[in-house]
């Protein structure tokens, strides 16, 4: 195992939108900048900054059309991947107005998930993808694609690998030019994490997906580490480990950053990010929440600094 590391990963931090979109105390829009320009000042290039949703389904993202006339108006950002969810053509019509760049689209292999998420079948939600796709190519709009219940749905129970391949040959076919595969529940395990790339890499590069595992049960470094073996180069991970789905119950905490940081390059590989700065900005909106960071390096890191 590990014989075969890469010198270099790619991390999407996702902790503005994933990461703040299920806590109870709203941020105001000046904490939402500064945490932004914070991760990217550590080294972060993409960055998952918030989602063109209704407020009163998710009222942390409320202030969205704000936040992006700040970040695209901010020269320190210029070079920044700022990426937006968006959930159908309403949404997609208001980023354009706002100057985002960079979008994200979103289903799952579960129909029962994507009821309670979107109240859309997975077919309706790709239909709904295609009309957003079909308005961000002409506006030559980055679009990456999120697959959720990959490894198990709260509704459900296990999700068909061949549903997911499916999805993933139609979402490529619509120009998605990467899928992250979702772990929403913090389910998998390092065998079924191995079974899932290993089916996937029959019909696609694994260039094209990037992992994105949740800690619920503790499981997330074995299964990066899993992934990084089998040839995965790149992963989501949000700052502090916050994080979670609001559709699914007891689903808290994306990897930290902080975590994989120091995983990989303790282990000689490059992240492009500074460990010190990004605890930096992992502690200034953990302040503004009232949380301490779920992750072990940031804890351990404050420790040695007492």
């Amino acid at each position: 195992m590990l014989k075969h590391l890469p010198q270099s990963i790619r991390l999407v931090e996702v902790g503005p939108r994933d990461g703040l979109q299920n806590e109870k105390t709203i941020i105001n829009l000046e904490d939402k900048f500064n945490f932004i320009k914070n991760l990217a000042a550590a080294g972060l290039k993409e960055i998952e900054a918030s989602s063109f949703v209704r407020a009163e389904k998710i009222p942390q993202m409320q202030d969205s059309a704000q936040l992006f006339d700040r970040l695209i108006a901010e020269p320190s950002l210029k070079n920044t991947h700022l990426i937006s969810l968006v959930p159908n053509l309403i949404g997609m019509k208001e980023a354009l107005v706002h100057g985002v760049k960079d979008i994200a689209v979103f289903t799952s292999t579960s129909n029962s998930f994507n009821k309670k998420n979107i109240n859309s079948t997975i077919d309706e939600s790709l239909l709904k993808i295609e009309e957003v796709l079909s308005v961000a190519k002409t506006q030559h709009i980055r679009t990456r694609g999120y697959i959720s219940t990959v490894f198990g749905c709260p509704y459900e129970g296990k999700t068909s690998l061949t549903e997911l391949k499916r999805i993933a040959l139609r979402l490529k076919e619509l120009g998605v030019y990467e899928i992250s595969l979702g772990d929403t529940i913090g389910i998998a395990n390092p065998k079924q994490v191995q079974e899932v790339i290993e089916f996937l890499s029959v019909d696609f590069p694994l260039d094209f997906f990037s992992m994105h595992f949740h800690d619920t049960r503790g499981m997330a470094i074995a299964n990066v580490l899993t992934s990084l073996e089998l040839g995965i180069g790149s992963f989501d991970s949000s700052a502090g480990g916050l994080g979670g789905c609001p559709y699914a119950v007891g689903a808290s905490g994306n990897v930290a950053t902080e975590d994989l940081v120091y995983l990989f390059e303790s282990m000689g590989i490059k992240t492009g990010v500074d460990l010190d700065k990004l605890i930096y900005a992992s502690e200034l909106i953990l302040a503004k929440l009232g949380n301490i960071s779920l992750s072990k390096s940031h804890t351990a890191y404050v420790a040695a600094k007492k």
